[in-house]
């Protein structure tokens, strides 16, 4: 799994804009972006900023993120 997960971050690295903003609209998180890991059922989150990527959490998908992201609701 550990190989699987860095290399779903590969492509991200070089285009960020790919991963899914779903998440971002769902739980009104701006700019938040998801990347599944193949073969695994956790995806990568994080955030495009301007020179990087600001890699938030690994989390699976049995999780309720939206729950673990939320901030002071």
């Amino acid at each position: 799994m550990f190989d699987a997960a860095i290399a779903a971050l590969e492509p991200i690295e070089r285009m960020p804009g790919m991963a899914s903003p779903r998440l971002a609209q769902l739980g009104k998180i701006p700019g938040l972006r998801s990347r599944r890991v193949t073969d695994f059922p956790v995806q990568w989150l994080y955030f495009e900023v301007e020179d990087h990527l600001d890699v938030v959490r690994l989390l699976g998908d049995r999780q309720d993120i939206l729950a673990i992201l939320a901030v002071g609701d």
